[in-house]
């Protein structure tokens, strides 16, 4: 049963960050927009989906309470400050999406709450994850740590890269939903994205080599990672060809395969520890009488019910939106 649930986070965090990604993307797109009938195309394009991405969140918060409770609450205890920040950001989306199109004289103010809140909380979940690679000061099986000990350069460097990549899978997302003036805009960016990302990439390598990242030694004692990376690169040149031949048919299936091949390589680089390198999946897992209570509620009813939602909420708005089209 650990090993179900285990694998149903793995799933909830994966989903999280590819779908809630490329809409956190959009916001951090939206400013850059050609013009308000742009910005009004873009809001029409994730709408329907935003907040069913969202629900990832929450379903992987809720496995980690209930199957996982002491990674929960070092996470919490660790990030406490920064995971405040990330919420008051994601419930400032959503109000900006009602709000911005009730007014005019105040829609900048709106429009500025979207942009920020997407912005914060792509930046914290980069730099969580960071502080995370790097490790997090355990003892007894609680933090051990400053409030601020999560703010070290290589983790906000990690925020800055999962930024590039949620603007970059934003711009994937943009380029296959809309039209004219805006379709070409999200072409436009997208070489400039694949860029910045490929240069994070090498500076990250190489920070991680520089400070000998722990991690790092498994891709030597388990060579079969590296597969990870190679699928990586493969959708990245995928994505770069779809971008100079302007076609956006696989252009968000690229994105989110090397989304996919980063979350591998380090859950691969991890296993079996949860929090590397100081807690495993068994040490942190709730009894096993748990764990089997919760497969009987959430695990069998909920978590196929939510899948079949995001399934359907895909298939029923597929296409792209009309160049008129706002978010209502």
């Amino acid at each position: 049963m650990i090993e179900f649930w285990a694998t149903v986070l793995a799933l909830a965090i994966l989903l999280y960050v590819t779908l809630d990604g490329f809409d956190l993307g959009v916001g951090m797109l939206f400013p850059f927009a050609p013009d308000e009938a742009g910005r009004r195309q873009m809001l029409a394009s994730i709408s329907p989906v935003w907040d069913g991405n969202e629900t990832w969140l929450v379903v992987a918060a809720a496995t980690l309470f209930g199957a996982f409770p002491l990674v929960y609450s070092i996470l919490l205890s660790a990030f406490y400050l920064p995971l405040l920040v990330m919420l008051a950001g994601l419930i400032l989306r959503g109000v900006a999406f009602e709000f911005r199109y009730k007014t005019e004289r105040f829609r900048w103010v709106w429009d500025a709450g979207f942009v920020a809140g997407s912005y914060a909380a792509a930046f914290i979940q980069g730099t969580a994850v960071g502080a995370i690679v790097q490790g997090l000061p355990i003892e007894n099986g609680a933090y051990a740590g400053e409030p601020f000990a999560w703010a070290r350069p290589f983790a906000l460097l990690c925020g800055v890269g999962l930024c590039i990549g949620y603007a970059m899978i934003g711009a994937c997302w943009i380029a296959g939903k809309a039209h004219g003036e805006l379709r070409t805009f999200a072409f436009g960016a997208l070489p400039r994205l694949l860029g910045a990302l490929a240069a994070f990439l090498a500076v990250v390598f190489a920070w991680s080599l520089l400070i000998d990242l722990p991690v790092l030694q498994r891709w030597i004692e388990r060579p079969l990672l590296l597969l990870c990376p190679a699928v990586g690169l493969g959708a990245f040149i995928m994505l770069m060809r779809s971008v100079r031949r302007g076609d956006d048919r696989r252009l968000f299936l690229a994105g989110a395969a090397i989304f996919a091949a980063a979350f591998a390589t380090l859950a691969g680089s991890f296993l079996p520890y949860i929090l590397p390198f100081s807690l495993t999946l068994r040490q942190a897992a709730a009894p096993e009488a748990s764990l089997d209570f919760l497969f009987w509620g959430a695990g069998l009813f909920v978590l196929p019910l939510t899948l079949a939602y995001t399934a359907a909420v895909y298939v029923i708005f597929r296409g792209r939106v009309r160049a008129d089209q706002g978010y209502h």
